[in-house]
């Protein structure tokens, strides 16, 4: 068992397994950032714990703080189970994770560019042609279109995991409508009210001024004609599994909550229908995906898109976050390719390492994929949310197989990694304080430049040795504190 020199109180039983613990380290001693706060915690009472957990479980489902999940018939709305120990990130930590997460973001919008436009990097062989080309996120209808500051992605999330060795690595990039935000201000808001007694004056960095980021980078981005741009935030309505978030950021930011049936197009400009009349639109949060966006230029059938938006947007009298197109580059194969396009556009090399990734559409990774299933995971490139993902060590047989037969039928739609030794966090576990895998997501917000939200989302697998985090396989989230 792993104690540390005050792992008395509520942290006397707490083993963290062999793996580095967020709380306590890799070796005894190591977390000195987190002393003040373990003697904090260490003189709570985990019936203390239970009681404020369920205080704020309450509070949550009170505020209609829930997520969708649309693969169960028989609880669809949700609350999304939050665990009252945070998660502590010292400075030095942070500063690694915010410079590494800038220097991403400024590659991935260096490289839509260059997709959209030019495509040198795929005249000089450093990404596959046919991967970008032929991929289903790819839109040639982007080609050519210039945006204000270059800026595809204005907000991004990359998914982080810490290993064994306490090292950082990128797990998957999302540029298209990364979600889950809303829980990193509500989760502090929890805390702060629950625990007052942990909170105050421990130098923690805010986190409410998410929304204030927001509309001032999205401001930026406006046609660059417009002095005083009018933006809102497009849903795709009451049913879609992130809409508490919509309602959530739309009044952060101060704007219109809207869907595509509150918009109209005319002579290439986008109104929004107010009892006022109309009122043009300058920038839209869209939280809709590409293919339902407008039923002239995409999916004929969508409901939930504005004709003719898509024309505005091409005669640069609108502009959209995140662009259109902003898919191809948070492809799980085009991940694997990451480290070399930040060399090839910064000149730099990563701050942060992917993990490594095998790519079954190439025969060398395909055959390695197939030789060592029991020992990788194994993801389809187009999915998220933690859908369709195979942990070699943990599956079944019978799942095995059935993946060596989805691999062998579509190679080009997966990649394979080796699994990961996540970090761990003590996490409230009926009466005890055991250790649970987490990850981080960080929140980038990007206008002329990129400002990063201190701490982001930490997600928590809750059930005992499972590593996928996700809130629709069954996981939690924590309040990710970043000290001074």
């Amino acid at each position: 068992m792993f104690v540390s020199e005050k792992s008395t109180g509520l942290f006397a039983s707490y083993d963290r397994g062999g793996f580095f613990c967020e709380m306590f380290g890799g070796d005894p001693g190591a977390a000195r950032h987190t002393d003040a706060i373990r003697e904090r915690m260490r003189q709570l009472k985990v019936s203390t714990l239970k009681r404020r957990s369920r205080q704020s479980d309450r509070e949550l489902y009170n505020l209609g703080i829930t997520f969708t999940v649309y693969s169960d018939r028989d609880a669809i709305d949700r609350v999304l189970p939050f665990d009252v120990i945070p998660r502590v990130l010292s400075r030095d930590d942070w500063q690694h994770i915010e410079s590494g997460c800038i220097q991403r973001v400024a590659a991935l919008n260096r490289f839509l560019y260059d997709v959209y436009h030019e495509q040198h990097i795929l005249r000089d062989g450093v990404v596959p042609a046919e991967l970008v080309l032929e991929n289903a996120n790819f839109r040639p209808e982007m080609k050519g279109l210039d945006l204000p500051h270059d800026t595809y992605v204005s907000i991004c999330g990359i998914d982080l995991v810490r290993d064994g060795q306490g090292v950082f690595r990128v797990l998957e990039d999302n540029a298209r409508t990364p979600s889950g935000v809303s829980y990193v201000v509500e989760n502090r808001h929890l805390m702060m009210r629950a625990f007052p007694d942990l909170t105050n004056n421990v130098g923690l960095r805010p986190v409410s001024d998410y929304g204030m980021h927001l509309q001032a980078a999205l401001a930026e981005i406006a046609p660059r004609d417009v002095l005083d741009p009018n933006i809102v935030l497009m849903s795709p309505g009451v049913f879609n599994s992130a809409y508490f978030e919509h309602v959530f950021l739309a009044r952060e930011m101060g704007v219109p909550l809207v869907e595509g049936r509150d918009l109209i197009v005319e002579d290439d400009v986008v109104y929004m229908k107010t009892t006022g009349g109309l009122r043009r639109v300058d920038v839209i949060y869209r939280r809709v995906d590409d293919a339902f966006l407008d039923p002239e230029q995409f999916n004929p059938k969508s409901m939930l898109g504005v004709p003719g938006l898509f024309r505005a947007y091409r005669a640069g009298r609108v502009n959209l976050a995140n662009a259109v197109g902003t898919g191809v580059a948070d492809d799980k194969a085009v991940y694997a390719y990451m480290p070399r396009i930040v060399r090839y556009y910064l000149d730099e090399d990563p701050i942060l390492q992917n993990v490594e990734t095998h790519l079954c559409r190439e025969p060398e990774g395909l055959a390695y994929t197939l030789a060592h299933l029991d020992e990788l995971v194994v993801k389809p490139v187009g999915e998220s949310g933690g859908y369709g993902v195979v942990v070699g060590p943990k599956a079944s047989r019978a799942e095995l197989e059935e993946c060596r037969k989805c691999v062998e039928k579509d190679p080009d739609n997966y990649i394979s990694q080796p699994m990961v030794e996540l970090s761990v966090c003590p996490t409230l576990i009926d009466d005890a304080i055991e250790p649970r895998h987490v990850d981080l997501r960080p929140y980038i917000v990007t206008g002329k430049e990129s400002w990063v939200l201190p701490g982001g989302l930490t997600r928590v697998a809750l059930r005992r040795g499972s590593l996928v985090v996700n809130s629709s396989q069954g996981g939690g989230t924590k309040d990710t504190w970043v000290l001074e």
